[in-house]
């Protein structure tokens, strides 16, 4: 029977659902509080605590502690109620299993008189509410998880025992039917802070070995990366999305569920037919540790206070994963045949493989085979790894199925029997000591401009104020002596006058008189003296004060010099502040420039290398770019940077004369274009001009790949796209792809341009600027990232085309054939990538939808490739659209008839 899509909740029934409601009211707080899960002597409560912060680590910068505390995995089993079918069926038979829920024991009956007993950490009947199994089962996890570990909740059990029931149900008509996934995001909503801490997911299925992003289906291959060093598995390429309220979550999931495969089977309706996995990554800020206060202290005397962070903060990232596991079925129960057989097949041997590994380390094997399937893979960090593990087995009571409900009971047996070593991950947040750095490199910049500028003023004032002073004594001291002056000038005329007139008397008087006048002439003589030597008191008595405002104005100028010592002292400590800062940049500009050398490495497939442990969390501050963890996507703060830095002054960096400074400038510019929130404000800032310029001017192949990414992720916009033609950009990004070599650059020169074959507007323009003949000039690379982006712009253009004709629009030939890209393209209709040929069936398809192309399509022998597609498409929509499409046409439709061949 052909899969299906999922588009409702696991299959349970109504029953169930009743049940656990009414079990949900009735539930006591006693019998909650006696299903909360207990922690084994080894990891008691205090276990999960840091005692001391440690010493500064060096480049690498985890904080995080080497010891871990061991933790057995918890292990609870659930019983769903019979359906509709097993109470017509199973009416005479009583169930195979007892449970004893306040024993934590289970009983699996073998017959009327002859029963086997088990102990589990937690027994749930068919009663127990989702809220009861949340707490028993998730929540210590979810609690682990706030703290700083790795979790993970995982569902084992029979095919329609209620695995995506517990897990997954959205609980959109009754609140309280909500499942483990739902309420755990409500926890962690509830207890972390937006301003400081980060929280995202990632919604995967494996699906017959190949894991497929449910939020973003045509990902559907996505390759599993393991660190050399540590061992730690990651999805790179999976799709992230930041989680920052309830709503958006359950969106997503609602998303993610509708992508799921399932089927219609024997035993479930509803059948999943991959393993769901929902991986939430929690990144926490430790506030209040690795502070200290520094005084800097100048000549003066006066000392100010400076909060300085030299050691990072410490931040905490861990990681909730959560997996619904397909259910193991047999074949002549579930009536499986075809592609839904083959689907059981890979179920039952992922499956089969994670009960090898159980075993294994149940044993203490010396080998665990992990590598036997991608789903023990994933699950790696869960059993026997980091990760605190919590296990739900689903049961059902019908006889009939004794057999897989002994299975499943001895499947979580053995997981209990299962020692993980619990760590608690630490990181140094480099960016935000950075970031403090600037901030107070800045303000003692501007104090000190302050500080410079108050001393020059008052310099300035002292010295006018002194010279006013001293021309105001100099004119006072002139107007007193031209007044004393022509006082006694004026008393002697006076005097001379009066002498000449006695000594007329004289003449004629006897010589008493002459006497008398000579001896009144004397004294006249005494007096002037006396007058003359007071003038030249009062002339002395000025000079001492012209003498005093020059010595006044002596103290102001050692004054002034004072001030400059000052200033000169305060020039040298700022000098200094800026060597120490230079030093920090140049060691982060080293470390970043190691980190580029690592991850070129990485992406020519060397293999594992050296890996610079911790370098990501510096060199995202420096270069703006991404997290340490590639798959913690980049992203989170990058955001803070946009608003503390500003968009102005991030895109005047692009013009900067420092390479280095050019390269993290646009790597900022690029990561913030991925977002379609700022883009608008990017392009409105003039940073789509200041791209295209870089494309144009630069010979460095990094500002290249990174200036062509940030274009392509702005062309996902339609009025960017205008934008982009109007200035030339598809002349620069068709120049660009023939010089360029890398394989990075070409597959971002090819997303651009394959962004923009998608704009119906733009069809007629995008060739005449050369922008076919560029994206078919790339398939010389054959790196299969480019030749999916090659592939993906030709379908789109050919959609354009197709779209264009059915519209009524008179479309002539196809632009792509003139342009000779139907060679390639039957050429590369098989390829063994699934996103090469994907995209070239669709425009294969698209092409032959034109009655105008039909010639060309026979002469190309592209007929051979519709028929295999019609025939042999693993996707049933490409599979249909090629049938109807050779269907329809009349020209092949007689070729096919001619050659005597059926589609």
């Amino acid at each position: 029977m052909a899969s299906g899509v999922r588009n409702g909740g696991a299959g349970v029934g109504p029953r169930m659902s009743a049940k656990l409601d009414r079990q949900s009211s009735s539930a006591t707080p006693k019998a909650a509080a006696a299903g909360k899960p207990r922690l084994s002597s080894a990891a008691g409560a205090g276990a999960y605590r840091r005692t001391s912060s440690g010493p500064l680590p060096a480049a690498g910068g985890r904080a995080s502690s080497e010891s871990g505390v061991s933790s057995r995995v918890r292990v609870a089993v659930r019983l769903r109620p019979r359906n509709a079918e097993e109470l017509a069926a199973d009416a005479d038979f009583g169930d195979c299993v007892e449970l004893q829920p306040e024993l934590k024991r289970l009983k699996l009956r073998k017959n009327n008189w002859e029963s086997e007993t088990y102990e589990f950490d937690e027994v749930l009947t068919e009663f127990s509410s989702q809220k009861r199994v949340y707490e028993v089962v998730a929540k210590p996890v979810v609690e682990s998880v706030l703290e700083g570990y790795n979790g993970t909740v995982m569902a084992y059990g029979q095919t329609g025992t209620g695995k995506t029931f517990t897990l997954g149900r959205l609980g959109d008509e009754d609140t309280a039917a909500r499942g483990i996934m739902v309420r755990a995001m409500e926890d962690i909503l509830a207890d972390i802070t937006f301003e400081t801490d980060y929280v995202s997911v990632s919604y995967l299925q494996l699906y017959m070995e190949m894991i497929q992003d449910l939020l973003d289906p045509v990902n559907d291959n996505i390759a599993i990366v393991e660190d050399p060093r540590t061992g730690d598995v990651s999805l790179p390429g999976a799709t992230v999305v930041e989680v920052r309220d309830q709503k958006s979550f359950v969106d997503l999931l609602r998303v993610g569920e509708a992508h799921r495969i399932a089927a219609n089977t024997k035993l479930n309706t509803e059948s999943s037919r991959s393993h769901a996995i929902l991986m939430v990554n929690v990144r926490r800020a430790v506030k209040g540790r690795n502070e200290m206060e520094v005084s800097i202290s100048g000549e003066n005397g006066h000392s100010s206070s400076m909060m300085g962070s030299f050691r990072p903060p410490i931040v905490r990232k861990s990681k909730l994963v959560v997996v619904d596991l397909a259910g193991s079925e047999r074949i002549d129960k579930s009536g499986s045949e075809g592609h839904t057989l083959e689907e059981a097949k890979s179920i039952n041997l992922s499956l089969s493989a994670l009960g090898k590994c159980i075993n294994a380390l149940a044993e203490n094997s010396p080998h665990v085979p992990v590598r036997d399937s991608k789903l023990t893979r994933l699950l790696k960090d869960s059993f026997g790894g980091t990760a605190r593990t919590s296990l739900v087995v689903t049961i059902g009571p019908s006889p009939r199925h004794r057999g897989e409900t002994t299975s499943t009971i001895m499947f979580g047996q053995r997981a209990m029997k299962v020692e993980n070593m619990v760590k608690l991950k630490e990181e140094f947040d480099y960016k935000s000591l950075c970031r403090r750095l600037d901030i107070e490199l800045d303000k003692l910049i501007a104090e000190n401009e302050r500080q410079r500028k108050y001393f020059d003023d008052e310099v300035e004032r002292i010295r006018a104020e002194a010279q006013c002073r001293i021309a105001e004594a100099d004119r006072e001291c002139k107007i007193a002596l031209e007044n004393e002056k022509m006082k006694y000038h004026q008393e002697y005329l006076d005097s001379i006058k009066i002498l000449e007139e006695k000594w007329k008397v004289h003449q004629q008087s006897p010589k008493k008189q002459i006497k008398e006048a000579e001896s009144t002439s004397n004294d006249l003589l005494q007096n002037e003296k006396m007058l003359r030597q007071s003038a030249e008191d009062e002339a002395n008595d000025l000079k001492n004060q012209v003498s005093h405002w020059k010595k006044m104005e002596a103290t102001a100028t050692a004054e002034a010099v004072k001030l400059r010592k000052m200033l000169d002292t305060e020039s040298s400590q700022k000098g200094k502040l800026e060597e120490e800062i230079g030093v920090l940049r140049s060691q982060l500009l080293q470390m970043s420039l190691e980190a580029d050398e690592t991850r070129r490495s990485l992406d020519r497939g060397d293999g594992p290398g050296k890996i610079f442990p911790g370098l990501d969390s510096l060199v995202s501050q420096t270069r703006g770019s991404q997290p340490r963890e590639q798959s913690n996507g980049s992203k989170q703060p990058i955001a803070k940077l946009f608003e503390q830095v500003g968009l102005q002054k991030i895109l005047s960096l692009l013009e900067s004369e420092e390479p280095d400074v050019r390269v993290h400038a646009v790597k900022v510019v690029a990561n913030l274009a991925a977002e379609e929130a700022n883009q608008e404000k990017i392009v409105e800032a003039g940073g789509l001009t200041s791209l295209l310029m870089l494309l144009r001017s630069s010979e460095d192949e990094t500002i290249r790949r990174v200036a062509a990414g940030a274009i392509a992720n702005l062309a996902m916009n339609e009025t960017n796209q205008d934008l982009i033609m109007a200035q030339g950009g598809v002349t620069l990004l068709s120049m660009t792809a023939s010089d360029a070599e890398d394989p990075q650059t070409l597959r971002m020169v090819a997303g651009a341009i394959a962004n923009l074959c998608g704009n119906d507007k733009l069809q007629t323009r995008l060739r005449g600027e050369g922008g076919i003949k560029a994206l078919l000039g790339m398939v010389r690379c054959r790196h299969p990232d480019v030749l999916a982006q090659v592939a993906r712009g030709i379908a789109n253009f050919a959609k354009c085309e197709s779209r264009a004709a059915t519209q009524g629009n008179k479309v002539g030939k196809s632009l792509l054939i003139d342009d000779g890209a139907l060679p390639w393209i039957v050429k590369n209709a098989n390829n063994e990538a699934a996103p090469i040929r994907r995209h070239i069936e669709l425009a294969l398809c698209h092409l032959a939808q034109h009655e105008v192309n039909a010639r060309d399509i026979i002469i190309g022998g592209a007929l051979w490739e519709l028929v295999r597609i019609s025939r042999d498409c693993s996707r049933e929509d490409i599979r249909q659209l090629a049938y109807r499409t050779l269907t329809s046409s009349p020209t092949l439709e007689a070729e096919i008839n001619r050659l005597g061949i059926k589609p």
